[in-house]
């Protein structure tokens, strides 16, 4: 068991990454597992429909989950627990993300990192050391300039995502590509350009209804894809390319 005696001796606060959130036990989080989750604060995003956005504009406010309180929460429900998923904001911004995960899997715990895969270096070197047993990339539209930009808002280096899918696609571990859909970003034509961007045979496809709760931009457009229009859509590309999942946030 790791000790707060061992986490004194980490030389700087970057050995591990404050800790903003917890949910003990998520359902829907980790295909098929049921996994707790850790948010990191910060985000190189601004997407308009973000409902995280506290973690993304201002998590210096929110307060430090101690690691070892962490820990002792999660051994509590060792039993029933399949896995942890590390999440933000966007956790690969953080430099002591590789030490969270490498004391997490100390301790016996299987790994999903949830990412928007604008740094491939990191997960790079995440996947070489064996750190990540699943992945979901947040892929926001098609690989075009001018949409994906406005899905995030923030200019976004595409090689970089690309990279991230590539990487994920040539990885021999479970991931997925998510993309939150609404009517004010996307078209159908959209979500089949999205679908095409993928390898089929080794990657899961999840479309996600976007649910107009408070949403980082107050301004955006409350409308979400009525449930039938958003079974329809999701049909569309199961019967082009694959199963898709679908999920309301």
């Amino acid at each position: 068991m790791l000790t707060p005696q061992a986490l004194s001796s980490c030389s700087d606060m970057a050995c591990l990454p404050p800790i903003k959130g917890f949910l003990e036990t998520s359902f829907i989080d980790w295909p098929g597992k049921l996994c707790a989750i850790l948010f990191l604060g910060g985000c190189n995003f601004r997407c308009p429909f973000c409902h995280n956005h506290p973690l993304v504009l201002a998590p210096e406010k929110m307060e430090d989950i101690p690691f070892t309180e962490i820990l002792y929460r999660l051994a509590e429900r060792k039993n029933w627990l399949a896995g942890v998923c590390i999440s933000g904001g966007e956790p690969t911004l953080s430099p002591g993300l590789p030490n969270l995960i490498t004391q997490l899997k100390a301790e016996g715990w299987a790994i999903k990192l949830d990412t928007n895969g604008s740094r491939p270096e990191v997960l790079e070197r995440l996947l070489a050391d064996k750190l990540l047993d699943m992945v979901a990339m947040d892929v926001k539209a098609p690989l075009v300039q001018e949409k994906y930009e406005r899905c995030a808002g923030s200019q976004v280096d595409l090689a970089a995502i690309q990279k991230s899918i590539d990487l994920l696609q040539h990885s021999l571990i479970p991931h997925e590509f998510r993309m939150t859909i609404a009517p004010a970003l996307h078209t159908e034509e959209d979500i089949l350009v999205w679908g095409q961007q993928f390898d089929h045979s080794r990657s899961r496809l999840t479309l996600q209804n976007f649910n107009p709760r408070t949403t980082l931009d107050v301004e955006f457009g409350k409308e979400h894809f009525d449930p039938e229009i958003f079974s329809r859509l999701s049909a569309m590309i199961n019967i082009k390319y694959r199963p898709v999942t679908r999920k309301v946030l």
